[in-house]
């Protein structure tokens, strides 16, 4: 016998419906919106943990800078601030005043903002002394630029003494002593428990 359309059974499943398709999509972006969330976690966990081992390296390097800081401190005040008036008196000078860690600011020109390791004086001339453990020709640079601060300060304050300067290394190579001459500095060096100051023949010191 033949079989109508309407004699089919029904259909043993149903099919996919628009409330069904809907759960699923909902389903899916709750889904999705909770792996967004865990991730998020997990990224402000991360940068918690990098910002703390940020701050740990930080640290670390804020010591071993104080350290240095303290050391180079020491080499200023035990080895080039007892001595250096003297050896500069030695040479035809007439110091009769000594600052360690000179600081020099003036609200009305920040720019000229100075920090001098040594300064000596009298009434007639200023010397500016740079310490460093191994001077190099930036570190010649920057002092001569204080230099030129400080002569600023001084004219702004009708200041008429010479300025002058001076570079104080443990070490220092016969090439950055040859630029600091050339610059007209003075070369304080290291010797034994003191200091000598080197003027080679021939050489003028340079005034500001």
């Amino acid at each position: 016998m033949a079989v109508t359309v309407s004699d089919r059974p029904p259909p043993t499943g149903e099919g996919l419906t628009f409330e069904k398709v809907w759960a699923m999509f909902q389903e899916t972006r709750e889904q999705m919106k909770e792996e967004r969330l865990e991730n998020e976690r997990k990224w402000q966990e991360e940068k918690l943990e990098n910002e703390r081992k940020w701050q740990e390296e930080r640290k670390k390097t804020d010591r071993i800078v104080g350290k240095l800081t303290n050391r180079f401190g020491e080499l200023v005040e035990h080895l080039v601030a007892p001595n250096i008036k003297e050896k500069f008196n030695e040479i035809g000078f007439c110091f009769t005043k000594t600052g360690m860690g000179v600081d020099i600011f003036d609200p009305k020109n920040p720019e000229d903002a100075i920090e001098v390791d040594v300064l000596l004086e009298n009434g007639d001339i200023v010397m500016a002394v740079e310490v460093k453990s191994k001077p190099n020709d930036k570190d010649v640079n920057e002092h001569i630029q204080r230099i030129e601060a400080l002569r600023r300060h001084a004219d702004r304050n009708h200041d008429k003494r010479r300025y002058q300067g001076a570079m104080a290394g443990a070490i220092m190579s016969e090439a950055v002593q040859r630029y600091i001459l050339k610059k007209g500095l003075y070369i304080i060096e290291q010797t034994g428990d003191t200091v000598r100051i080197n003027v080679p023949p021939g050489f003028k010191a340079r005034d500001w």
